[in-house]
């Protein structure tokens, strides 16, 4: 038997999808299994906030992002495209969440650069370092090719780190979610792998070429904490069916850059703030608005010290 929040989990990754196109009411509702007459009394206790509040955040946060994203769009290009009727509407939105125009958000980030943009510490260990990294030596980093495609070598103090670009084909993962704040709480991740490692051991989904990840869907620094998403994921075959509090959505595919470190429980952050503070700048391209993901593609070390893969989705600049 699916659970609620499971099914209100499918209709929020469909809004994800589609936050450009008309939501109503009623399709949603169908998304979730549920009358119309009742769906949005049941998003609105699920999340502590009603549909269209959610919708309307969730449009005003996409906005903000792109803002920023060098793409040179203009802001009502970016409102039409985050699903506003228009500039005016969107004006008054994004003022009322942020406290300042569009322009202004646009200019104000510009002018504290791509670095103090960037340079809080994402990842499991936490995102709100200020500027404690900026003091760190610079790493080093290089560029070669193989097969045509770059590969980028990062010396980070005294870790060595790579970043090359992957195509990902389009996939199904089930995923455990989790909505708050996670920053430094190893012990949230390990209940919510442990969730869903049982449930798809039960079903022997468990096999070699399965990929453990997890999903950040919002941008600590446009998202208040406590409404912070978060998704630990198993790929899984397509058709696989959730159940309980385990969904199932797609992946997006497309081109990212992939960074490849290893970290102890302290260094995810300073991983995530090099592939933006340094590799993104100098590697061509601008992030894509498709979410990011961290990937676990071996054991964990006898030392605790883990592989992670950071998979940052990028567009040409």
């Amino acid at each position: 038997m699916e659970s609620y929040a499971a099914r209100i989990n499918r209709v929020i990754d469909y809004i994800d999808m589609h936050l450009g196109e008309a939501l109503e009411l009623e399709s949603l509702a169908s998304i979730a299994c549920f009358s119309k007459y009742h769906f949005h009394r049941l998003f609105a206790a699920q999340q502590g906030e009603t549909l269209g509040s959610f919708i309307q955040r969730l449009r005003i946060e996409k906005a903000a992002g792109l803002l920023c994203d060098g793409s040179g769009r203009t802001v009502t290009e970016i409102a039409l495209d985050c699903g506003f009727s228009g500039s005016a509407s969107f004006a008054r939105a994004f003022k009322e969440r942020y406290g300042m125009s569009a322009s202004a958000w646009r200019l104000a980030k510009e002018r504290t650069g791509a670095e103090s943009n960037m340079g809080k510490e994402e990842g499991k260990d936490g995102h709100a370092q200020g500027k404690a990294w900026q003091s760190r030596r610079r790493p080093n980093v290089y560029a070669s090719y193989a097969a045509s495609e770059p590969l980028w070598r990062l010396t980070m103090d005294t870790t060595n780190a790579s970043v090359q670009l992957k195509t990902l084909a389009p996939g199904t993962v089930a995923y455990v979610r989790h909505v708050g704040p996670y920053a430094g709480d190893s012990k949230l991740f390990e209940t919510l792998f442990n969730k869903l490692f049982a449930w798809a051991g039960a079903r022997e989904l468990i096999k070699p070429e399965a990929m453990s990840l997890v999903i950040y869907h919002d941008s600590p620094e446009l998202v208040a904490p406590e409404k912070l998403r978060t998704s630990v994921c198993l790929t899984v075959p397509e058709g696989t069916q959730g159940s309980g509090d385990v969904g199932i959505m797609e992946l997006e595919g497309g081109k990212y850059g992939v960074g490849r470190f290893t970290c102890a429980a302290d260094e995810y952050g300073q991983a995530w703030t090099w592939m933006y503070g340094d590799w993104l700048p100098q590697s061509g391209f601008v992030p894509d608005d498709r979410a990011c993901f961290e990937a676990y593609p071996e054991p964990a070390l006898p030392d605790g010290r883990c592989v992670v893969d950071i998979w940052v989705p990028v567009k040409p600049a």
